[in-house]
């Protein structure tokens, strides 16, 4: 268990920040970037908790808050430390299960979704596109040179999955709220 007893140390005041080595990397740094990502994709969850009502849904999302804490845990861990925390290859296939469940309820698409809709749909498409922007980070420092060991791949293949579950639930939960927001090909040439 962690334990916390302090929140402020003041070393990273030098622009610097620690990997769970105890090695101090530049706040800048590829690594660190992505794991910033990662911590804003967790966050921007909790914002979508706070107005999603679906049970199922919610069940799903606090379950994904604790993966992105283990993703995160990986990703501040280099690969030759032993024992150390590590994403479960398992992560994906649930949430693959959960997109397959969801999405049995849904009809098919008949135009692409815009990024909005009620009952907080609109929260999980914003999270949705940043973990698309989170996946981009793993895989540039997956292939980065500076990167002295290769990451665990399953990262970058649950933040794509990820990004699948949070599009269909931004449909279902749009469509239990009232309806999807489409896109109108051509609405604003119209006007003109």
């Amino acid at each position: 268990m962690v334990r916390l007893t302090r929140i402020y140390t003041g070393t990273g005041d030098d622009g610097t920040t620690g990997l769970v080595t105890g090695d101090r990397v530049d706040k800048t740094s590829p690594r660190i970037c992505a794991m910033g990502d990662v911590d804003e994709l967790n966050a921007a969850i909790g914002v979508a908790l706070s107005v999603v009502t679906a049970d199922d849904i919610r069940g799903t999302l606090l379950a994904i808050q604790n993966d992105l804490f283990d993703l995160g845990a990986d990703l501040a861990t280099p690969k030759d430390v032993r024992g150390a925390l590590r994403l479960s290859d398992t992560g994906p296939q649930r949430l693959e299960r959960a997109i397959d469940a969801l999405n049995e309820a849904l009809p098919p698409l008949q135009s692409f979704v815009l990024p909005s809709g009620p009952g907080g749909a609109g929260h999980l498409h914003l999270a949705r596109a940043i973990a698309r922007r989170a996946e981009r980070r793993v895989i540039a420092l997956a292939r980065s040179a500076d990167l002295p060991e290769p990451l665990n791949p399953i990262l970058a293949v649950y933040l794509n999955r990820l990004s699948d579950y949070l599009f269909v639930a931004a449909r279902s939960v749009a469509r239990a709220a009232g309806g999807e927001v489409t896109w109108v090909p051509g609405l604003s040439a119209d006007e003109t």
